[in-house]
């Protein structure tokens, strides 16, 4: 691809992918919101799953499509690589969501709320086999099927154009649309908090800061997408492992995971959440 072309053809990488991100996910997601049977008992768990790869498959596809031979060798090595992270980011990886979601257990109940029901702890205690199943499961449904996609393709081709606060904020504004089948599919969390009311704001909210904690943590650990998958694998499983919890405890935790991006942004800057003044070395997106 000469120069020209590839500087001509930059922006639309980024809305090529979100278009077939889309695409591949919707194409299963719709027809069995449609069907209004639970998704979670039966046969159509599997097509559902697999609509859930959209985000990496289309990552991949456009990684290809768009890299010489050392761009995709540095795409996958940046997914294995546990040496990207240190131990400070590990800390970081590991304790933000237990800690804010602790946080929103512990302000509930002192305003009078009660324990979450923690129903994945309580299944551990009794079959502890489980746990395998449950990580397994926890880093293949959202953090190995998204993040090689979200973070791994589109955050770089947006971090080109844009700065890391302005690219998190369009690249959640997505994240979270992409979800909005699951608000009309039987069987989901979502499907309970319906459209348009507290929950529903409350999880774009939440979504959109997690935008941001997840650019602030990719692109302090050399741009590592092992450490937004295993960050996104501790942000689900620390809330399965808590469900059923109170309206309020999510929205307190919501609260402070704004809060949690807002000081981030204060604190390392909204043109790249590190402490570097320049821009990101984006390979990728070149």
């Amino acid at each position: 691809m000469k120069a020209q072309d590839a500087t001509s053809g930059k922006d639309s990488k980024v809305w090529l992918f979100f278009a077939l991100t889309f695409v591949l996910t919707w194409i299963f997601w719709i027809p069995i919101a449609l069907t209004r049977q639970d998704v979670m008992a039966g046969p159509l768990m599997i097509p559902f799953l697999v609509g859930g790869f959209g985000p990496s498959i289309a990552g991949i596809i456009m990684v290809y499509r768009t890299q010489a031979r050392e761009g995709r060798r540095e795409f996958w090595r940046r997914s294995i690589s546990f040496k990207r992270i240190g131990a400070r980011w590990y800390a970081v990886i590991f304790l933000i969501f237990p800690a804010v979601y602790g946080l929103g257990i512990l302000l509930d109940i002192l305003l009078g709320g009660s324990p979450p029901g923690a129903e994945a702890i309580s299944q551990i205690a009794a079959q502890p086999a489980s746990l395998l199943v449950m990580v397994v499961m926890g880093l293949v449904v959202g953090p190995l099927a998204e993040e090689l996609g979200w973070r791994g393709f589109a955050l770089d081709q947006l971090q080109s154009k844009w700065s890391a606060l302005v690219s998190s904020l369009v690249l959640g504004i997505f994240w979270w649309l992409w979800h909005f089948p699951l608000f009309f599919t039987i069987g989901m969390i979502q499907s309970q908090w319906g459209i348009g009311g507290l929950t529903f704001w409350m999880f774009a909210a939440s979504v959109l800061a997690q935008a941001v904690l997840y650019t602030w943590v990719y692109n302090n650990t050399r741009r590592s997408i092992l450490a937004v998958i295993l960050l996104h694998f501790m942000s689900n499983s620390t809330l399965n492992l808590l469900l059923p919890i109170s309206a309020r405890t999510f929205l307190l935790s919501t609260i402070l995971l704004v809060v949690a991006a807002i000081v981030v942004v204060m604190t390392w800057g909204p043109r790249t959440l590190t402490r570097q003044q320049g821009s990101i070395d984006a390979t990728q997106s070149a």
